[in-house]
């Protein structure tokens, strides 16, 4: 199994983690987004996150040709980690 590419996961949390402050700080100067610009601000982010997830183990050569359906599915939440839930107590 190939090493972690902690290249591609720091700069795609760099990313996620500017987009969030992004949304955080437009709040704080009283400015909040739109719903709509709030909904891509976020999916944005999430993007993001999945792609550290999923490109994790990718070379730093193929993420470099990354193609529109590498984009995509790596943009993808990742089928192997489960949603947290609540059993309800």
């Amino acid at each position: 199994m190939r090493e972690l590419n902690w290249e591609i996961i720091l700069s795609n949390l760099a990313e996620a983690r500017e987009q969030l402050e992004q949304i955080e700080q437009r709040m704080k100067a009283g400015e909040p987004p739109v719903e709509g610009e709030f909904q891509v601000m976020l999916e944005h982010a999430y993007h993001h996150l999945n792609i550290a997830w999923n490109a994790r183990r990718i070379s730093s050569k193929k993420y470099s040709r990354m193609t529109d359906e590498a984009f995509n599915q790596w943009g993808k939440f990742p089928k192997e980690l489960e949603e947290w839930k609540t059993t309800g107590s």
